[in-house]
């Protein structure tokens, strides 16, 4: 042992590479799971930050808000898939990558009052992933409904279910109209999916209520643009719209949300929506981590990177998914970039891995490549759209293929194997429309009851 410290001393041995992964997301959790398969014993040591200790597959968000999968099945633990890593629960607050640290803020050192604590790294990779992106829209960040975890996926579903109950006991008829009516801002894969599910469950749960049929709902879409879903296509985006609007969806194109002050949605067309249910998924802006970065970014904030996912002009530092501007190599246009989704996140993160056991090794690096397969949609359950390598999929089949490319896709054989026995188990029996809103206060029985003196139930 003593002449193993004298050789490191001497550089005569070359210590373990700290390999910092900020972001445990797709980029961050398959970079991680690659980088402990292929490190050799002492190579390097990887260390993984995020605030959650999961990971969360966010395309299994609107089923899990519609009561199809269980939440504890659309996230991944990263303890227990990442055994050889040291994951590190906490937030990154800056990275000054000229001196190799980063700051983080863990629950212990809130909890202690020192501070963030610094991490020194040699590797850093940055995938951050992406926030919601709010514009500043009066009243929305009061009464907004934002749909990126899992946490907002189970509140929507609890709130749609509260809803109807208000609607169902109340006599005022305005309270119950807006009760009944549920805006959705943003026509992409969220908002869509998630309006069509929930709308979905909320017209099976109605028939349980004495008082309320479907038609008694009202749903409203509305989208800035002329389509909806543009990563289907054209054509198939026309149908989404039709399929939807025959749902007695109302689809606003072209339309824009002004305000939403006092729980009133008005938008651009001059229509004005009273409504308790105001969901925003209109796009999404790089994580602020990356301003607090002193690394090369573009307009849009995102980190510039080179086709081998280095970022651009930095030694040991390396970027993918959301938060990187990765040059799309299959592309006719010149400078286009590869589009932030799952598809490429994954793919990214191979590569990604790969590099950098390459850097280690004094290997040469490989670009990514990847040209997109094409894109599939749930429209509600048995409905949906696809269009895969030049055909296009609607209704059943579609659906079919969304369901089964996703279940390919979820991480470890125990999370896709407890997925299909819940959609197995779907099919036997009757959606559960229970709402559990007081998992999003667990305490106020308890304050309650402490505060009076005796159990709220009590005459």
């Amino acid at each position: 042992m003593d002449k193993l410290r004298s050789q490191v001393r001497h550089g005569r041995v070359k210590e373990p590479a700290r390999i910092l992964v900020v972001g445990g997301g797709y980029v961050g959790m398959y970079t991680a799971l690659r980088l402990q398969r292929q490190l050799k014993r002492g190579e390097a040591q990887v260390i993984v930050v995020d605030p959650e200790p999961y990971m969360t597959y966010q395309p299994f968000l609107p089923e899990a808000a519609a009561g199809s999968i269980s939440p504890r099945h659309v996230v991944v633990p990263l303890r227990r898939v990442l055994p050889k890593c040291q994951v590190v629960i906490g937030a990154a607050t800056a990275i000054d990558h000229a001196k190799r640290t980063a700051n983080i803020k863990t629950l212990a050192s809130e909890e202690e009052g020192t501070g963030a604590i610094a991490i020194h790294y040699d590797e850093l990779v940055l995938a951050p992933g992406s926030v919601s992106r709010a514009l500043p829209i009066p009243g929305l960040a009061d009464y907004g409904i934002g749909f990126k975890t899992v946490e907002e996926a189970i509140g929507l579903r609890n709130h749609v279910l509260e809803q109807l109950d208000i609607a169902s006991s109340t006599r005022d008829p305005d309270v119950r109209d807006a009760a009944l009516t549920f805006v959705f801002v943003g026509g992409g894969y969220a908002g869509v999916e998630a309006l069509a599910e929930l709308e979905d469950m909320a017209r099976y749960a109605v028939r349980y209520y004495h008082n309320i049929t479907p038609d008694d709902l009202k749903w409203i879409l509305v989208e800035a643009t002329g389509r909806i879903l543009p990563e289907v296509g054209e054509e198939m985006g026309r149908y989404a719209v039709r399929e939807l609007r025959g749902r007695n969806i109302d689809v606003r194109l072209e339309t824009r949300l002004e305000t939403c002050e006092d729980r009133v949605a008005v938008l651009s067309d001059g229509s004005r929506f009273p409504t308790r249910t105001l969901v925003w998924t209109a796009g999404v802006k790089p994580h602020p981590i990356l301003a607090a970065t002193d690394l090369p970014k573009d307009g849009r904030g995102r980190l510039v990177c080179t086709p081998d996912l280095r970022v651009e002009g930095v030694e040991h530092a390396w970027a993918a998914g959301d938060a990187a501007a990765v040059p799309d190599l299959t592309a006719k246009e010149p400078g286009k970039e590869c589009a932030p989704n799952a598809q490429h996140a994954v793919r990214q993160a191979k590569v990604l891995a790969g590099n950098i056991l390459a850097a280690l090794r004094e290997q040469p690096l490989k670009e990514y490549e990847y040209s997109y397969a094409g894109s599939v949609a749930s429209l509600g359950l048995h409905k949906g759209v696809a269009h895969v390598y030049g055909r296009k999929f609607k209704g059943y089949p579609a659906w079919f293929m969304h369901r089964v490319y996703h279940l390919s896709r979820v991480p470890t054989f125990n999370r896709k194997a407890r997925v299909l026995a819940e959609w197995t188990l779907a099919g036997l029996f009757k959606r559960e429309i229970v709402s559990l809103g007081s998992l999003e206060n667990p305490r106020a029985e308890f304050e309650l009851a402490a505060g009076t003196g005796r159990h709220p139930e009590a005459s």
